[in-house]
């Protein structure tokens, strides 16, 4: 009779739920019967034959358990989370039952043999592998003859660890904190005290592979030699860098070619990004950090760059171009040098620290902003039982993010993990042009899943979802969603979720999220950086004819082997100049501006960049630059704009173009003429 009541109790409330939700009419229509129906087997090893029996299912409110399979005619109810329990004799029978929804809609019947032994198990074999989709995850099944369940260990070295209830034929999961070998123990039972045991080792690696931090890294694809010692330690300047890990290198002696090196799991990609950065701790300023890409079985294929650090006890972020870099080739070692030449002697001018290595577009990245709540706002569709989405204003303008209105997500206490809110767009997204969304999000606690889908609002059968982690607490961050792979469909939806886990429903967590953008990265164009064949350069008005040479300034933002000298030679015109010419014309409908690289012993000098048509010289624009360093390298950019639509395939450049100048033998350089944005 208790069981009756609670049944029509549950009926009642659900109901009066029903009768009450305005937001969902349709739901009794979607009520089916329980799904995913299991059930486990506990074999008392005591030699009693006595087995605990728990049904399970999803939308079950209780279960008939209509025989035990031992020819008895006993059967029983059993409430949800709740267990029976029936004594066997030795032998092999097959439990059936049904489970019932709190609609009382009844699930089909389900029969699962349950083998019961008083003999101590035989065979006892473990199967632990990794999870190819969680590198920390393992994943736990066994067999043994005799056996009715068994108890997994996942670290036998842990005294404390209680163990995980293995039945037979399934399997159990695990994912470990760290990075290391772990010895699993699983334990065999059968109906009889005796039971048998067997233990495995595992090791969990995770793949090394753009962007490393070292806060979970397998420090054995990362080694000294020569020298330098390597090892991942707590960060000991949080100044200006806040991991919690980083990579300590200590250069000794005696070589003076004493270096680092990270091995990757596989080839890393440079067919776009094309840029390293990494964070650097140096002791000093001035010191030069000499970083090199290396094939994984021929060290005669690389490419290296050496750059200047800032230095003085502080981090900062270097960057690398390898714009050149051969893609023919594959690069999987990461080698880095701390100046190269200089054999150090083990001190503390001699420690230094890097981190988050990572890599990077060569380019500037436009966007296109779909929505940021500072004008009308979008009409939101909440569904999953979170709370109304709505525009606020912004309650932390800080950070990346000053702007005056957000949007203000609310995963109420009981929410469906999947729930989420949508807006429509005016347009279908041009994923033609922009291959990602970018969005500012904050969130009380790092290890959110953000999920962004975009769908067709008139198929959602047409959509594409992408999910990415939140890496800041109680701060703005943007995260970025790359949709390289969605099918060209019409998406003029977006639809965002905030903590999308089966294993997390809705607490009453307050998230927001601004400034929805498209993003697309349009990468520098190179024109001639003079590492090749030399151009054929034209001369004219009296200077000394243009050359390329071995760069004699290898430092700052230009370390490049070879560059273009230009001399002014004394009585010069004032309007010399040199010129060379282009495969194709200048694409100016991609790129709207031209970067050179300029070296000049004084400030202040105007340098003019001319481009024209090598058929017609009517046809040209000109710009001209100030120098803004003495006896350095800088990079100019000149703005073309306002150039008309001419095939412009010749690139003229003066140095000095001043008419009250004429030429007095100063020698200048160039290097590294890009098309770029």
């Amino acid at each position: 009779m208790k069981t009756l009541k609670y049944i029509l109790s549950l009926a009642l409330v659900f109901l009066v739920s029903c009768a009450e939700d305005d937001n969902d009419l349709g739901f009794v229509d979607k009520v089916v019967a329980p799904t995913n129906v299991s059930v486990d087997f506990r074999l008392i090893p005591d030699n009693s034959g006595l087995v605990k029996i728990t049904p399970n299912a999803e939308g079950a409110a209780s279960y008939n358990i209509t025989s035990f399979g031992d020819g008895s005619d006993v059967s029983e109810v059993v409430m949800q989370g709740e267990s029976a329990e029936h004594i066997y004799e030795e032998g092999v029978y097959t439990v059936s039952f049904v489970a019932v929804g709190i609609t009382g809609l009844v699930s089909e019947e389900v029969t699962k043999e349950l083998v019961v032994s008083f003999r101590a198990p035989e065979n006892l074999e473990i199967k632990a592998e990794i999870d190819p989709a969680n590198p920390f995850q393992v994943n736990v099944s066994a067999t043994a003859d005799y056996a009715a369940a068994f108890q997994v260990f996942f670290d036998a070295s842990n005294v404390d660890e209680v163990a995980t209830d293995l039945a037979l034929g399934e399997t159990v999961s695990f994912e470990y904190p760290l990075v290391g070998d772990y010895t699993i123990k699983v334990i065999a039972l059968s109906g009889g005290v005796e039971t048998t045991e067997v233990e495995v080792v595992i090791s969990v690696t995770t793949p090394t592979k753009l962007p490393i931090d070292f806060e979970i890294f397998d420090t054995t694809v990362f080694f000294g030699f020569d020298g330098a010692s390597g090892e991942v330690i707590d960060n000991p300047d949080t100044n200006g860098n806040s991991s919690a890990k980083v990579a300590k290198i200590v250069k000794g002696g005696p070589e003076v070619w004493a270096g680092n090196v990270i091995v990757a799991s596989a080839p890393i990609d440079f067919s776009v990004k094309k840029l390293i950065k990494l964070n650097v701790w140096s002791p000093r300023a001035g010191g030069k950090l000499l970083f090199k890409l290396e094939n994984l079985d021929d060290a005669n294929i690389f490419i290296e760059k050496e750059v200047t650090l800032t230095g003085n006890s502080a981090w900062e972020e270097v960057t690398i171009d390898f714009s050149d870099i051969d893609t023919s080739q594959t690069y999987q070692k990461l080698v880095w040098f701390f100046d190269f030449g200089t054999a150090g002697d083990g001190s503390a001018d001699w420690t230094f620290y890097v981190d988050n290595i990572k890599q990077d577009f060569a380019g500037v990245v436009v966007s296109q902003m779909l929505q940021d709540f500072e004008g009308t706002p979008p009409a939101f569709t909440d569904f999953g039982d979170i709370a109304p989405t709505e525009v606020i204003t912004n309650p932390d303008a800080s950070g990346i993010n000053t702007s005056a209105n957000v949007a203000q997500f609310t995963k109420s206490s009981g929410a469906r993990f999947w729930g989420g809110t949508f807006f429509g767009l005016s347009e279908p997204l041009d994923l033609d042009t922009f291959k990602s969304i970018s969005v500012k999000t904050w969130s009380p606690r790092t290890g959110v899943n953000v999920r962004l889908k975009i769908e067709n609002s008139n198929n959602s059968d047409e959509f594409h979802e992408i999910d990415a982690l939140t890496t800041v607490a109680n701060s703005w961050e943007e995260l970025e969603f790359d949709f390289t792979d969605a099918q060209p469909f019409n998406y003029d939806r977006i639809v965002i979720f905030f903590d999308f886990d089966p294993n997390n429903p809705g607490d009453g967590t307050v998230y927001y999220f601004d400034e929805i953008q498209l993003v697309a990265t349009v990468l520098d164009f190179p024109l001639q950086d003079f590492e090749g064949v030399a151009p054929a350069f034209t001369d004219f008005g009296d200077i000394a004819p243009t050359e390329v040479i071995a760069n004699p300034d290898a430092s700052g933002i230009n370390s490049s082997a070879n560059v273009a000298q230009f001399t002014k030679s004394s009585g010069a015109q004032f309007w010399g100049g040199t010129f060379f010419g282009l495969a194709e014309p200048l694409d100016l409908d991609t790129f709207k501006s031209i970067s050179v690289k300029t070296w000049s012993p004084r400030t202040g000098v105007n340098v003019r960049l001319k481009i024209e048509n090598s058929n017609n010289s009517d046809e040209f624009h000109e710009i001209d630059a100030l120098t803004t360093v003495a006896n350095s390298w800088e990079e100019l950019v000149f703005d073309f704009t306002d150039a008309q639509s001419f095939n412009y395939d010749r690139i003229v450049l003066f140095f000095d173009f001043d008419p009250n100048n004429p030429g007095d033998g100063t020698v200048y350089y160039f290097d590294e003429f890009k098309l770029t944005n």
